[in-house]
């Protein structure tokens, strides 16, 4: 699925793989769905919303259906009463999530550092 916001280069390619990503997870929230979504096997829409602070429901429902359409976020609806909806990565999700751990583990570290420069954190 191309999101209407995702520019087209014309030709239909990418330049790197990064800009393959990038138009995955490209914004501010998707790298923090993705990442609370890798904290448990599976989530509902109420849990994701307390584990992003600061998402609107509008922007994660957006964002969810999104993702589920570029294959890295799967939607589970049980036929039951109340209506239960689950969500879960895929595959692709787990890998994705797995490839972005060393860009974590760098704002880690540059903001551990940062806090011992100012004098404000540990060490």
């Amino acid at each position: 699925m191309v999101t209407v916001n995702r520019p087209e280069d014309g030709g239909g390619g990418h330049v790197c793989g990064i800009d393959t990503a990038m138009e995955v997870i490209g914004g501010k929230w998707k790298v923090l769905i993705l990442w609370a979504l890798h904290e448990g096997p599976e989530r509902r829409f109420g849990e994701l919303r307390r584990m992003v602070p600061g998402i609107t429901e509008k922007v994660l429902a957006s964002h969810l259906r999104e993702m589920e359409a570029d294959g890295i976020v799967r939607r589970v609806s049980y036929e039951e009463v109340p209506p239960r909806v689950e969500y879960g990565l895929t595959k692709d999700g787990v890998r994705l999530n797995d490839a972005l751990e060393p860009l974590a583990a760098w704002g880690r570290e540059r903001r551990e550092d940062r806090e011992r420069e100012e004098g404000t954190g540990p060490g």
